[in-house]
């Protein structure tokens, strides 16, 4: 009986909760984490949920909500023709700096595509010429998210912060990890905005290309909803795993999953940085335990 009941032990799979903290924990760097089940019955986790970190590109996510809310107020043109010039021009991610002519125009809901989908930065600072920054960091405080805040354009921080010591602190943006996943929340539930827009923004979030991170060692065809972000000493990644549900494999079981990793040891801009194989690994825990018809 003693070796029949150890066995059983052995066999038992081992709690998400137990997965998750040993991934964390491994990490050379701070981790916040947040798992929650959408509408759906499930086992939730949290990790250093309420804590500000930084988000670098993650924010992009939080300007998305409030452009569309706006334009759900009749406040921004998301047809509206912007034009592009040598001065928006900035580094790093995206498409616009080295691909697009100096002239070209584009729409309003253009440039929140390319902002999502490719995280382009020079597209990002053109969205914030039509919203405004102190507008998303409203949208969002009233929508119970004190801390998830954007402090300036990208790659313009002396030129454009609203807050010189959050944008010292935080660079470009913050959040905590609980925040970042109930606006994920508001935007299932459409309540980020209206039906139409929050439907328009999960379409922008499933047609995100960062491969590298959340998703990475996900099952092919696995709908993933999110935005991620990078800069030497932070990787992060937010959004909505739509899981088969073991009990009914025509039906998805959403799953709300937030990482946060910061002040990262792994500084290389290589497939396997650290900070992306943390936040790789968490997401396969979460999609393996959901899968697997966990609760």
């Amino acid at each position: 009986m003693t070796a029949c009941l150890l066995a059983l032990c052995l066999a038992r799979p081992e709690p998400l909760a137990d997965k998750l903290e040993a991934i964390a924990a491994a990490h050379k760097g701070t981790v916040a984490v947040v798992v929650k089940p959408l509408g759906v019955g499930g086992e939730p986790f949290a990790r250093n949920a309420d804590t500000p970190l930084q988000t670098a590109s993650l924010i992009k996510l939080a300007v998305m909500a409030a452009c569309y809310s706006r334009a759900d107020e009749g406040k921004l043109d998301l047809q509206k023709k912007v034009t592009l010039t040598r001065e928006d021009k900035v580094p790093g991610a995206g498409i616009l700096t080295d691909h697009f002519t100096d002239g070209a125009t584009l729409s309003v809901r253009d440039l929140i595509r390319l902002m999502i989908r490719y995280s382009d930065n020079t597209a990002t600072n053109m969205v914030l010429d039509q919203v405004g920054i102190r507008t998303v960091n409203e949208y969002t405080a009233g929508r119970g998210l004190p801390e998830t805040r954007i402090n300036s354009k990208v790659f313009k921080q002396s030129s454009s912060s609203v807050d010189l010591k959050r944008s010292e602190k935080y660079q470009l943006g913050s959040t905590t990890a609980n925040e970042m996943v109930w606006l994920l929340e508001l935007i299932h539930a459409n309540k980020a905005a209206s039906q139409e827009s929050c439907q328009a923004m999960l379409a922008h979030l499933r047609a995100n290309d960062d491969k590298e991170q959340l998703v990475r060692f996900l099952p092919d065809g696995v709908v993933v909803a999110h935005k991620s972000g990078a800069t030497n000493q932070v990787r992060t990644d937010a959004g909505i795993l739509y899981v088969p549900d073991p009990a009914d494999k025509k039906a998805k079981r959403p799953v709300a999953v937030c990482v946060l990793t910061n002040d990262n040891a792994d500084q290389q801009w290589v497939l396997d940085n650290a900070g992306q194989l943390t936040i790789a690994k968490i997401g396969q825990a979460v999609y393996d335990h959901f899968a697997g018809g966990g609760k």
